[in-house]
């Protein structure tokens, strides 16, 4: 009985692996942060950005998904239509390295080997770990910092719409919002005066751009479902 369970079993891993659609490709696009320092525009692309994505088809209306990204932020003060901001002229830059696990949720359903489900709008939520810099709180000389590496979550949730390219090839249309459990993306500190620019809230971040994904694996039998 136990051998006959397995069994059946590893088949079913076996046919569901087999019948699901890969995909695997790269994005780019635009970053821009939402914090205590320069604009407060929602989608405001104003750094460049990228990463590799992979796709993993449950079903028709549904994938799990990963991205490994490299996004810079910025943030400007001369920029800002606030007058505080803009008399208080700071400006900043970093780097978020984030690796993102999530669901893809299509509006229609979608399959690249079919005449007439090519394309769909999509939600997306996800969960993200991010490393990116922040400034230590002691220094030995004013004005001059010694910087560290700092590791966190962020959830990111977007809308995009995504449509058959050619052949295997297919691009989506995206923009992708990052909420953080942190306040610091601007190397903000309330331990040092001259950094603490008072804020109360965390900070966000949004890529904006498209992707372009090559799609493999045997077109068969979907899933029903999770």
């Amino acid at each position: 009985m136990k051998k006959s369970f397995i069994t059946v079993l590893f088949v079913f891993f076996l046919n569901v692996f087999h019948g699901q659609i890969n995909e695997i490709g790269f994005f780019a696009g635009g970053t821009n942060y939402i914090g205590d320092i320069g604009r407060t525009t929602y989608v405001y692309p104003n750094e460049f950005a990228g990463g590799i994505i992979y796709k993993w088809n449950w079903n028709p209306r549904m994938a799990l998904r990963g991205t490994l990204s490299s996004l810079p932020i910025s943030g400007d003060d001369a920029n800002a239509d606030n007058y505080g901001r803009t008399n208080r002229n700071f400006d900043f830059s970093n780097t978020i390295n984030e690796l993102a696990l999530g669901l893809e949720f299509n509006f229609y359903e979608y399959d690249l080997s079919s005449k007439d489900k090519t394309s769909t709008p999509y939600i997306l939520i996800e969960l993200a770990a991010i490393n990116y810099q922040i400034i230590q709180n002691t220094t030995a000389t004013p004005g001059i910092y010694q910087y560290e590496n700092k590791t966190s979550y962020a959830i990111p949730f977007g809308v995009g719409y995504k449509s058959k390219l050619l052949g295997k090839l297919a691009i989506a249309f995206e923009t992708k919002f990052r909420y953080t459990f942190e306040d610091d993306l601007d190397y903000s500190t309330s331990q040092l005066p001259a950094l603490d620019f008072g804020g109360d809230g965390n900070d966000w971040y949004v890529f904006t751009g498209i992707s372009l994904v090559y799609t493999f694996g045997r077109p068969a039998c979907y899933s029903n479902g999770l």
